[in-house]
């Protein structure tokens, strides 16, 4: 049996855009395959029966059937198969990767070790920018679009915090910041980079940051961070910059309820 590395495995690529890949050719589907597959793909094993109806939702039993085993004459056979086919259910064959797959079992991972890692490298697939089938609207890929996307970005933040734990300080603000860059009104990603600030004693860099996540709120939104978010700078100045004049004005400043720059205006 081929290796994981072996160039007759199939790669199965959904991060972006749909691509079947053969070694190094790329394999062409019609678009009813693509779906067929990218479906699979993500679930492994799945009924005929949920096949059928998730793919044509709109479709009569029997009509969607039939459109099921035309997708499936029309996927690839022989060593290049992706699929594998009994009465009642198709699976992905063990020889095809899937990168959807391997970002949430690795961000899976990562959130379940709380970002412990030592000397382990970091793993690098968190930190892609694509995301799922982009342009594709089936309520299907609408919802594992946004599943992975919680998933890679609550183990960026897990594993941007262990590293600051671990000293690792550089890797921890990259990735903090990739979490904000994925999602730049998501406060516990913010909250990731302040803390990858304080590990590293940069506290002038922790206000700033936080003070410019304010405002990005206020012009946003019209509301200030959490408590939570002031506790941990609050936290950081007392811990280590407790005589520091830029601290102390600026937790005298979130003890107030006004933010630095506010965009709200009376009723009247």
């Amino acid at each position: 049996m081929d290796g994981a590395g072996s160039p007759s495995c199939l790669h199965l690529r959904l991060m972006g855009e749909f691509r079947l890949v053969y070694g190094t050719e790329a394999v062409d589907l019609c678009p009813n395959a693509q779906r067929l597959l990218a479906f699979v793909g993500l679930r492994t094993c799945v009924s005929r029966t949920v096949l059928a109806g998730t793919l044509w939702p709109n479709a009569t039993e029997a009509h969607a059937r039939g459109s099921l085993r035309s997708a499936l004459c029309k996927l690839p056979r022989g060593e290049r198969a992706p699929v594998t086919c009994c009465s009642d259910t198709v699976s992905l064959t063990e020889s095809v990767t899937v990168d959807a797959r391997v970002l949430a079992s690795t961000a899976l991972r990562v959130v379940q070790s709380a970002g412990a890692r030592g000397s382990e490298p970091v793993p690098a697939v968190l930190y892609g920018d694509g995301e799922l089938l982009p342009g594709w609207e089936d309520d299907w890929v609408l919802f594992e679009r946004e599943r992975l996307r919680q998933l890679r970005l609550h183990a960026l933040e897990v594993l941007a915090h262990g590293l600051a734990r671990e000293g690792r300080h550089a890797l921890a603000l990259k990735t903090a910041l990739t979490s904000v860059r994925t999602e730049p009104l998501r406060e516990s990603a913010h909250r990731a980079v302040v803390a990858a600030h304080l590990a590293e004693g940069n506290m002038r860099e922790a206000v700033r940051h936080y003070v410019a996540f304010w405002r990005l709120l206020d012009e946003e939104l019209g509301v200030p961070p959490s408590a939570l978010f002031a506790r941990q700078l609050q936290s950081g100045a007392a811990g280590r910059h407790a005589r520091s004049p830029v601290v102390t004005g600026a937790a005298a400043r979130f003890r107030t309820a006004a933010p630095p720059r506010s965009s709200s205006a009376s009723c009247e």
